[in-house]
């Protein structure tokens, strides 16, 4: 058995590629991938008779490479544009919503965006009254700036 798997640990090296292709479809960050790299260049290496210690060297000298060069390459393509998007209360801003308890001038109320209830408020002097429909100018913490359309 001892003999079998020192004759074919490419096989192994093959595996450990795998799991970790396997485990970066689930990361997605490019990071684990670089280790599946640095598998392949030793299990070519394995499979040429090379020695261990040649293999662990492949296996590292590929993973670092492939983290300077190829890690940074795959991101700047893959998740191009990816910065400019807003996520969370940001995406907010700009969209419409219904006024559910008028918005009083210096004061508070309450509008509907897509089945959330935010507390608003208004920069003008004229109450926005209950059913109008209003678009968000702004936002602090939790409460939402409103506007009139």
């Amino acid at each position: 058995m001892i003999d079998y798997i020192s004759q074919h640990v490419w096989q192994l090296w093959v595996m450990i590629a795998v799991v970790c292709l396997i485990l970066e479809l689930m990361a997605g960050d490019f990071f684990i991938i670089c280790f599946a790299i640095g598998a392949v260049f030793a299990a070519i290496v394995s499979a040429f008779d090379g020695g261990i210690w040649l293999q662990l060297s492949a296996f590292a000298v590929f993973t670092l490479i492939s983290l300077f060069w190829v890690r940074p390459f795959a991101q700047r393509y893959l998740h191009k544009g990816e910065d400019s998007r807003v996520s969370n209360a940001d995406a907010l801003l700009g969209r419409q919503g219904k006024v559910v308890e008028t918005v009083k001038a210096g004061g508070y109320g309450r509008v509907q965006i897509d089945g959330d209830i935010w507390k608003a408020v208004t920069l003008g002097e004229v109450d926005i009254p209950e059913g109008s429909n209003v678009t968000v100018i702004d936002r602090a913490s939790t409460i939402i700036t409103v506007e009139i359309l």
